[in-house]
């Protein structure tokens, strides 16, 4: 398992609680570039918060690899337009909608996220329950912040978004071990991290203004 960075998790779960409205629900978004600890940080905030969050992660909404290959895009996998951007706003649309928080005897009812298998490298449709009694959703990603094209209107869908930074040099790093616990040989992960992955990085940075708060280890 990749370790996890210090932070002072306390007074950002404090942050996340503070945003709970009885009778509504919210979501709190976690962006940052490729490698930076969003989803590590997001699993332990959801825990720390003890059965009131549910985390749904961007990545569920991956193309297929049989759809980039098809489009010409699986060389540039984990590009922005190599997701399902529209589906996944209308994702956050739908967990924004009252129905899905009332009790399901008043018309509610759960609500089904895809999640992304690593091993696989493949989307999973139906992964992540989020039933109607749930106040807080957790939603992680790259792309939360991006203000281009289908990816426009997801920052306004989030009630608060945070933006994950760690120093450059062991975010690549870090990537490279990925890719290769993940069955890539070292030197085509170290070429995939400098190359797509930082194209990618490069995106990501351009919206950092735009996130509530800056979040770093300690």
């Amino acid at each position: 398992m990749p370790r996890m960075d210090s932070y002072d998790l306390a007074p950002l779960a404090a942050r996340a609680r503070a945003l709970i409205v009885p009778g509504r629900r919210r979501i709190l978004g976690i962006a940052g570039p490729p490698g930076a600890g969003k989803s590590t940080l997001a699993a332990a905030l959801v825990e720390a918060l003890d059965g009131t969050a549910v985390l749904v992660p961007m990545d569920g909404f991956h193309l297929a690899g049989a759809e980039l290959e098809r489009l010409g895009r699986a060389a540039r996998k984990g590009a922005p337009d190599t997701f399902d951007a529209a589906g996944y706003a209308a994702l956050l649309r739908r967990l924004r909608d009252p129905a899905t928080v009332r009790p399901a005897t008043d018309g509610g009812g759960t609500v089904y996220a895809p999640a992304f298998d690593r091993a696989l490298e493949e989307p999973i449709a139906g992964s992540v329950a989020v039933d109607p009694g749930t106040s807080l959703v957790v939603t992680e990603g790259n792309y939360l912040l991006h203000d281009d094209g289908p990816w426009a209107p997801v920052r306004g869908l989030l009630d608060e978004v945070w933006y994950v930074e760690i120093d450059p040099d062991l975010r690549v790093r870090r990537l490279v071990d990925r890719h290769v616990r993940f069955g890539r040989p070292r030197p085509d992960a170290e070429r995939w991290a400098a190359d797509s992955d930082e194209a990618n990085a490069r995106l990501v940075e351009a919206g950092r203004d735009r996130a509530d708060l800056v979040v770093r280890p300690s």
